[in-house]
């Protein structure tokens, strides 16, 4: 497969049309189909339904279609990188997390980096552990941000020295709102909502002194800010991070950290033997110097 190929796929998929995707690539029909064609051939197996009014992706197609982004994504950047006179100072840094107020040092960081190099940009990623580690494995992005429990025994990795409190968010007016703290047994027979990432056997599952299967869980998230809705419309109780959620003034929500207490650290991790492109090395320089 070459990359003009995989462009030239990804047009065809994008628009649903032979004739539409040439168009935008300003190639033929004829020659377009015969690309498609090969690509198929090349593959063993078919990548397209074409119906009567539209071309759709085969389940291969779909799988074809996330790597192709990849791979473009990849080769654009390293290209990007490469390009950059050596004495020049600027390029693109990716980094890729969950949500914390921790965070903070990242930003300071980065601020530090554009200060000194206005032309270097920085691109952040949202998602869950799961998700990150894809991305970092693929080189799609430069440093993954990590919340405790993590494992990391493949990475090269620098612990951050704040750490996250793990709580209970819920509505101001339910009853649990009532009290400081929360143990474990006011858990066990209310509507839970759970991260994905917290699932499992790990020190928050552990927390809880049952089993997860005995718990109530009515509902999972990757990220807290889309569990409050959940939350505020009553759906159940999310457990999560202090400091996500801002449940000052008129807010309906509040936040009720467990007892006893449980906390987990984060971590910025990167590919071992990773090469980086000098912004990213003094992204991570002006990081330990704050630390």
């Amino acid at each position: 497969m070459e990359l003009r190929e995989l462009r030239y796929f990804l047009a065809v998929a994008r628009e649903e049309s032979i004739l539409k995707a040439s168009e935008a690539l300003y190639v033929s029909q004829p020659n377009l189909s015969r690309q498609m064609k090969r690509l198929e051939e090349e593959l063993g197996q078919p990548l397209f339904l074409r119906g009567s009014r539209k071309i759709t992706l085969t389940e291969a197609g779909e799988l074809l279609r996330k790597r192709a982004e990849e791979i473009l994504e990849l080769s654009e950047k390293t290209e990007a990188e490469l390009a950059l006179p050596v004495s020049e100072i600027r390029g693109d840094i990716s980094i890729g997390g969950g949500e914390s107020y921790v965070l903070g040092l990242i930003a300071r960081a980065a601020r530090a980096v554009q200060s000194d190099y206005p032309a270097v940009k920085f691109h952040l990623f949202s998602g869950d552990m799961f998700s990150i580690k894809e991305k970092l494995d693929k080189g799609l992005i430069d440093f993954g941000i990590f919340i405790e429990p993590a494992d990391l025994s493949k990475y090269e990795y620098l612990r951050l020295p704040l750490y996250d409190i793990w709580g209970v968010l819920m509505r101001k007016d339910s009853p649990l709102a009532k009290k400081e703290q929360i143990a474990p047994e006011d858990l066990w027979h209310v509507p839970l909502i759970r991260s994905r990432h917290s699932l499992g056997r790990n020190p928050v599952s552990d927390w809880f002194r049952i089993p997860s299967e005995k718990l109530n869980i009515v509902a999972t998230y990757d990220l807290l800010y889309n569990a409050s809705l959940l939350v505020e419309e009553g759906v159940g109780y999310a457990v999560g991070l202090e400091h996500i959620i801002n449940t000052s003034g008129e807010c309906a929500l509040c936040f009720k950290p467990f007892c006893p207490r449980l906390i987990s650290h984060l971590d910025i991790a990167w590919k071992k033997q990773q090469v980086f492109p000098k912004c990213a090395e003094i992204f991570l320089h002006r990081l330990r110097e704050i630390i």
